[in-house]
């Protein structure tokens, strides 16, 4: 089993950034946490590397339907969406949903994670329309 849902793009970083952060709230996702990588890395390292955004994606009633089902499930919210340059292409990846249920090894969550999974794979594939 993979753990992202990705899609590569011939568009720029910041344009891709913009329309990431419209269909993500399109799909009920509001975003909870920003950590520019690249920024933190040059500041804290003094090291260089290509733009890396991370995203934490919260879609409130799937937050709350599975922690009403597995209260430590808060150790994998919220979806992680990062987006990176890689060459010429930027590329936008989502933690697979699907990925809370093998690692909680609660298939009751599975719901819950189909639609969540719905939503972020839908978003990713209007990037590319």
């Amino acid at each position: 089993m993979g753990y992202s849902i990705s899609v590569r793009l011939r568009r720029p970083f910041g344009e891709t950034v913009d329309q990431v952060r419209r269909l993500l709230t399109d799909q009920g996702f509001g975003v909870l946490t920003e950590i520019d990588v690249r920024a933190t890395l040059h500041e804290k390292l003094g090291e260089s590397m290509e733009a890396y955004l991370i995203l934490g994606a919260c879609n409130p009633a799937l937050a709350h339907q599975a922690l009403g089902i597995d209260r430590q499930i808060g150790l994998l919210l919220p979806c992680n969406v990062v987006i990176r340059v890689d060459g010429d292409d930027t590329v936008v990846e989502a933690l697979d949903p699907q990925v809370m249920v093998s690692v909680s090894d609660r298939p009751d969550l599975g719901p819950v994670a189909d639609e969540a999974t719905r939503r972020l794979a839908s978003a990713l594939r209007r990037l590319d329309s």
